[in-house]
């Protein structure tokens, strides 16, 4: 799509450094453009505005996300200036703001997988839940609690927002504040599964990962890996967590969430602790 939108506005070698830095989010495109390509960034952009019909807004990425909000900063290169649009995956609405508030499109296969793992009466934490995407997913199967707690004020906002959006068979709560502050006041010992989605700082929170879940409870640890080749950064994320640990452990499961870089990954690993 977005080489047929560029075709008569730059060459095909440059369309193919923009295939992998182009999001599509409801009504919105964002766009990651490199530094040779940004004297024609409101070309590129009016192209594509014009060429997907259903978008209103292309905005470009000027920056990576960053801060404890997990924000960017976008520029709007195209349409209407408005960084809320509604998004939909696997039978569940939200209302997203791709500038205010963390949200990836490309984790939609982990959210299934997740989603798939709950079980009916469990309660999960999820620590760094942004607008609830993981938790209501998982509280739209099963009959689950599901403590989705942010930072962020507008991210939780919206996350309270998409749980009356959605008809769930479980419950989700919602929690601004710091993450390990509200596990030590609130919910020590309180987490049959706990999902830690901030791979930058996932050793820094491991501590309280720990703390919100119970004995033979779940975690699913994030972290980012660099390895030469693909088909070792699980084994490499297993052993990093084995050095970094303070409890007992048992791995259940790794794998590739997704590609960050060149020999850069995502990584999940699943495991069982014994307190």
């Amino acid at each position: 799509m977005l080489k047929k939108a560029l075709k008569n506005v730059i060459s095909e070698k440059e369309s193919n450094e923009l295939i992998s830095a182009f999001d599509q989010i409801g009504e919105i495109i964002i766009i990651r453009i490199p530094d040779s390509l940004l004297s024609k960034k409101e070309i590129i952009g009016k192209a594509l505005l014009e060429d997907v019909k259903i978008v209103r807004s292309v905005f470009y990425q000027s920056s990576a996300v960053s801060s404890d909000f997990r924000t960017r900063d976008l520029e709007i290169i195209a349409g209407e200036d408005n960084t809320e649009t509604e998004y939909k995956e696997f039978g569940c609405r939200f209302t997203v703001d791709v500038k205010n508030a963390f949200f990836s499109p490309r984790l939609s296969t982990e959210r299934e997988r997740i989603a798939n793992l709950i079980q009916n009466e469990e309660v999960m934490v999820n620590m760094f839940a942004g607008i609830g995407m993981f938790s209501i997913m998982a509280a739209k199967r099963k009959k689950c609690i599901v403590y989705s707690l942010d930072i962020n004020p507008v991210a939780s906002k919206l996350c309270e927002t998409n749980i009356r959006l959605n008809k769930l068979a479980g419950n989700v709560i919602s929690v601004n504040g710091d993450t390990s502050e509200i596990i030590r006041e609130r919910l020590r010992n309180k987490s049959d599964r706990t999902l830690m989605l901030l791979p930058e700082r996932s050793d820094e929170f491991l501590d309280s990962a720990i703390n919100t879940t119970k004995d033979g409870g779940i975690i699913h640890y994030y972290s980012h890996i660099h390895a030469d080749k693909k088909i070792e950064a699980g084994k490499l994320s297993e052993e990093h967590y084995l050095k970094v640990t303070p409890v007992k452990s048992e791995i259940l499961h790794s794998k590739i969430v997704r590609a960050v870089g060149p020999r850069y990954y995502q990584t999940v690993v699943d495991i069982k602790i014994s307190k």
